[in-house]
């Protein structure tokens, strides 16, 4: 399905806690997805840990900072011998968010429930990560590493502006401190650097921009609300703070908005670009359909929805997504469908700038 859409890229899962069973590794689960990679040739960007780690380890102690950088020494090891490079690896993804759902809203494991304890959790997961990646380059000097998180804006309800400074402290400094760790600019003594954080991965959600509550998730802001700010100035934020190459590591639109939600991203992503920010790609996400996390209920932002068939799911393709993706594919001078050996005609990133001078999009508030 890539290859006929013309992409070459996809991001796909290691399941830490399935292939580690006490450092006795068993990676076999993910042989199918290499072996389709490779007759596709589709480069992957290997999560290596989103949101599950082995049943045996608390995430808070030394232990589990050891066990994930021998884990990703042994995953490094295993793909990059069968896989063609170049090699992408995210150590553990939305650091900012896991912290959130592990550590202050008790939806996954540790299943804690205080502020405390989100902090705490953050600081581990960015200790691991860092020794995460030291331990990949061990085995490939030149992988390259997208720590992803999403972009946040935050407000304070208009009936409680004494909210706001706790609002602006999660928007500027919260949002942030993730990537600030791992990139050095917090807690040196956990050896982040500009290296090890290398490519900045933000995730554009629909839900990305909220309203401040006090205690569990805030509420999504209506997107016909004067407080919404455009895509490209979140972006900027991240741009200015760490001048690193940039992805939009995961969007995606619902329903019959996924066209004018792309449309809507592809106008912001050419406005950063033309502002000189360093930005290589948009992952969509997901290629196929899922169901809601809370509900069960498909939530139709898939490249492919899922039809049930006589017992069997079928998918089928968003048409006026599809469609939408192949116009900016020509606007941007790539392939509509992958030829023989995609890796002979490199992205020339100059067609992309070249488009933006010549298409001249500007920021705007539609988060519809």
């Amino acid at each position: 399905m890539l290859r006929d859409l013309g992409i070459a890229v996809a991001r796909e899962g290691i399941p830490w806690a399935f292939v580690d069973k006490n450092r006795q590794y068993d990676f076999s689960s993910i042989d199918p997805m290499i072996k389709a990679m490779n007759e596709s040739q589709i480069i992957p960007i290997w999560d290596l840990c989103h949101y599950g780690y082995p049943d045996d380890l608390d995430p808070f102690s030394e232990e589990f900072t050891i066990r994930f950088a021998d884990y990703c020494r042994a995953a490094a090891e295993y793909v990059v011998a069968r896989v063609r490079g170049p090699h992408f690896f995210t150590p553990i993804n939305e650091i900012t968010f896991f912290s959130f759902i592990g550590g202050e809203w008790g939806w996954t494991a540790p299943y804690k429930n205080t502020k405390d304890d989100r902090f705490q959790l953050r600081l581990a997961l960015c200790k691991a990560a860092i020794a995460g990646v030291k331990a990949i380059r061990e085995i490939e000097p030149a992988a390259r590493m997208i720590h992803i998180d999403p972009l946040v804006q935050v407000v304070d309800p208009r009936d409680r502006p004494d909210l706001l400074e706790a609002a602006e402290h999660e928007t500027l400094v919260d949002t942030f401190l993730a990537w600030d760790i791992i990139s050095g600019k917090e807690h040196p003594e956990l050896g982040g650097s500009p290296e090890i954080l290398d490519i900045v991965g933000a995730n554009n959600y629909s839900f990305g921009q909220m309203k401040y509550r006090e205690q569990g998730p805030h509420a999504a802001l209506n997107p016909e609300d004067d407080r919404i700010k455009p895509l490209c100035d979140l972006m900027k934020r991240v741009w200015e703070r760490y001048r690193r190459p940039m992805i939009i590591g995961g969007t995606s639109g619902l329903g019959s908005g996924r066209a004018a939600w792309l449309k809507d991203v592809m106008e912001e992503s050419l406005a950063a670009v033309n502002e000189g920010m360093d930005l290589h790609g948009i992952c969509l996400f997901p290629g196929v359909d899922m169901p809601d996390w809370h509900t069960g209920e498909w939530l139709h932002n898939g490249i492919c929805d899922l039809e049930d068939c006589d017992g069997r799911l079928r998918r089928i393709p968003s048409e006026n997504y599809v469609n939408e993706l192949r116009r900016w594919q020509k606007e941007l001078n790539r392939v509509t469908a992958l030829d023989k050996d995609p890796f002979s005609d490199p992205v020339e990133l100059y067609d992309v700038i070249e488009a933006a001078k010549r298409l001249q999009t500007k920021p705007d508030k539609n988060w519809s």
